[in-house]
């Protein structure tokens, strides 16, 4: 070839080099896209990659439990997010620290929620109805306490003063005509030290708000430690009648395989509230999309060690009076409707 066709020729060799080289840099930028694609979770907006601090519980309680559960899960709902837990008292100090924004995401009961009046009330979103605490008032087996009116003048564990177990406490005893301060020797304790100490003598009767079955009651409902739970059930109309911030309190009943070994193969008549998860308006619309998403989609695997979680449901998430839903939570939800 001479060398003017050649020089020629050289341009077009030229592109076609260059043009090949495109080409596999494309390929490789779409196998890239692919294999993130593949990896990362999908169909979700994009969310700041702040840390994020997550309000719990008391230790050994069901909101600590389903925290820790969650965390895990969104480490994967939420990559580049660093979500700490942080222990609480329960409910009422569950809901002041998401309100003063020294938390940034909790779980309170529907009933606490309603009662608190402080700082940052009305910026206080929910993200979904988690599931439904049960009342537990454990007794030793031997116990002559048949109702909560047998508790008088006995030395009973009412939760600590922070925690929603306090507050329904306070309630129960009002409905029964009694007065918690007056009535009883109240020990502001927990699920982390009541039952020991009425295993130790040191408690005659301790109260408990959580999901069923709670590990902690759990571990005492065994022929070794024998306790009872004592009906509440009797409770609920009274509540009722004081007032309309009592109508998160429902009838319910722990099935009699909560806690086989203190129910004696018997259902107990108690009083329910919801739980609600709950942020504010300060929340990132698209990082609430995505854990609300998380939240629904871990029911089962939650479930497994959190029994309490497996009422998770899609259909009743949305139902979190007293706080209207935070928008990420409705986009989510309005993405999924049927």
């Amino acid at each position: 070839m001479d060398l003017p066709r050649l020089r020629a020729l050289w341009p077009q060799g030229r592109r076609a080099r260059r043009r090949r080289a495109l080409q596999t840099v494309l390929a490789a930028g779409s196998a890239l896209a692919l294999l993130l694609w593949w990896l990362l979770p999908s169909g979700g907006p994009g969310y700041p990659k702040a840390p994020v601090s997550f309000a719990t519980g008391v230790a050994n309680g069901v909101y600590e439990k389903y925290g820790m559960l969650l965390q895990s899960d969104l480490r994967t709902a939420l990559p580049g997010v660093d979500v700490t837990l942080e222990h609480t008292e329960g409910s009422v100090d569950n809901i002041k620290r998401v309100a003063s924004g020294r938390d940034d995401f909790t779980i309170a009961a529907a009933d606490a929620v309603a009662s608190y009046d402080g700082p940052g009330k009305s910026r206080l979103r929910a993200v979904a109805r988690l599931y439904d605490d049960y009342m537990q008032l454990v007794v030793p087996r031997d116990s002559t306490v048949r109702s909560i009116r047998d508790l008088r003048h006995m030395t009973v564990g009412v939760g600590q003063a922070d925690s929603g177990v306090s507050l329904i406490t306070r309630r129960l005893f009002a409905a029964a005509g009694m007065d918690m301060n007056k009535d009883v020797t109240a020990e502001p304790v927990g699920i982390d030290q009541a039952p020991a100490m009425l295993l130790d003598g040191r408690l005659d009767a301790f109260f408990w708000s959580g999901g069923l079955p709670t590990a902690a009651v759990s571990a005492m409902a065994t022929p070794v430690a024998r306790i009872k739970l004592v009906q509440l059930g009797d409770l609920v109309a009274p509540l009722h009648a004081m007032g309309a911030d009592m109508a998160y309190y429902r009838q319910a009943v722990m099935p009699a395989d909560a806690y086989p070994a203190a129910q004696d193969g018997k259902a107990v008549p108690t009083v329910a509230v919801a739980n609600l998860l709950i942020t504010t308006d300060r929340a990132d619309d698209g990082l609430v999309q995505r854990l609300t998403r998380a939240v629904i989609d871990s029911r089962d695997t939650i479930g497994t060690v959190v029994h309490a979680a497996q009422l998770v449901d899609l259909r009743t998430a949305v139902f979190t009076d007293p706080l209207p839903l935070h928008v990420g939570a409705e986009r989510y939800y309005r993405s999924v409707k049927p």
